[in-house]
């Protein structure tokens, strides 16, 4: 049987944008959630889905600078939410499960990155905990929600960071290893994919599919923890700003940076596109299913092995609910 990670030959490309994606496609009466929805990639993945009729709502851990952000969209609600807070996590959810609402789209967006070694209150290394944990327990809380809408799709925000390594699965932590921000970013980043391609399997049968995304290069707040070091390997200096793209490095151009609008299209893609019915358990890229990446091959584009392979994605799943207490409901 073919794998189905494999490229579908959507149309779109790297230059495509949100907007673009959602041509034609209505989404009233449809409900979307958006981590970190309200900056960034999430906040132009919260206005294209806002302006293509969808109600979204936009989990924020500074409520006030959410209101900023978001006042005055169509659409669009916001309330507290911190993904290394178990308990706000909770809270969160139990306030969207009590409208009884169908919840159509999840969009686990929000992350960090390359921080210096910090931890949660149950001790957890922070990028683990808070771009893969936190959805982890979010998604399992909201899990009714999804099941009432019958059609439901879980995009995970990943990242080709995940190209940096695989989950340590005897130190996820960093407890009794040295801690690299750099190899903790990309185990999240791996768990991200993981963690779609297990639930994509849990999920179909309910009308629950997952996808796991790579939205490109794109400049936001995400890199505010790089040293100088690291901006001038990228080819960046501190001059250039969140939400520009450097000149003569765009992808129109050649180069590898993209728009907010263009980073956050493979995300809409993914929740809303009818050319991905059927389909699930997938990382996509430039709006397109990716090609697997062998091990060997050098590149960009594409997901390698190691991430998709459903033996370690179940493998996550039981190292996830032991370390939150979490289950997903049958």
């Amino acid at each position: 049987m073919p794998s189905p990670q494999t490229p579908i030959h959507s149309g779109f490309g790297p230059t495509t944008t949100a907007r673009e994606v959602l041509r034609g496609i209505h989404l009233e009466g449809r409900v979307a959630l958006v981590t970190g929805g309200s900056a960034g990639l999430g906040l132009e993945t919260t206005r294209a889905l806002a302006a293509a009729g969808a109600t979204v709502i936009v989990p924020a851990r500074n409520v006030d600078k959410a209101a900023r952000a978001l006042g005055g969209l169509p659409h669009v609600e916001w309330g507290p939410l911190d993904l290394l807070d178990p308990g706000s996590i909770d809270a969160f959810a139990t306030r969207f499960l009590a409208t009884g609402r169908p919840l159509h789209m999840l969009i686990n967006n929000a992350g960090i990155m390359a921080t210096p070694l910090q931890r949660d209150g149950r001790g957890y290394e922070s990028q683990f905990a808070a771009n893969h944990l936190g959805h982890f327990q979010l998604t399992a809380r909201l899990w009714p929600a999804l099941r009432l809408a019958a059609s439901a799709r879980v995009v995970a925000l990943s990242s080709r960071g995940h190209q940096r390594g695989e989950v340590d699965f005897a130190d996820p932590n960093f407890l009794h290893r040295r801690y690299d921000r750099w190899q903790a970013y990309g185990q999240s980043k791996t768990a991200n994919v993981l963690f779609a391609v297990e639930l994509d399997r849990r999920g179909e049968g309910s009308g629950i599919r997952a996808f796991a995304v790579h939205p490109g290069v794109v400049l936001t707040d995400l890199g505010r923890h790089m040293t100088e070091e690291e901006l001038h390997a990228f080819g960046l200096t501190r001059a250039d700003r969140p939400g520009t793209v450097p000149r003569g490095r765009s992808v129109a151009e050649g180069g590898d940076f993209k728009t907010q609008a263009q980073g956050a299209a493979t995300s809409v893609w993914c929740a809303t596109s009818p050319q991905l019915a059927g389909l699930g358990g997938v990382y996509c890229q430039d709006v397109d299913v990716a090609p697997i990446l062998p091990m060997e091959a050098p590149g960009n584009v594409g997901v390698r092995p190691y991430a998709i392979d459903p033996k370690a994605a179940a493998r996550l799943w039981g190292l996830s609910e032991t370390l939150t207490g979490v289950r997903f409901e049958a």
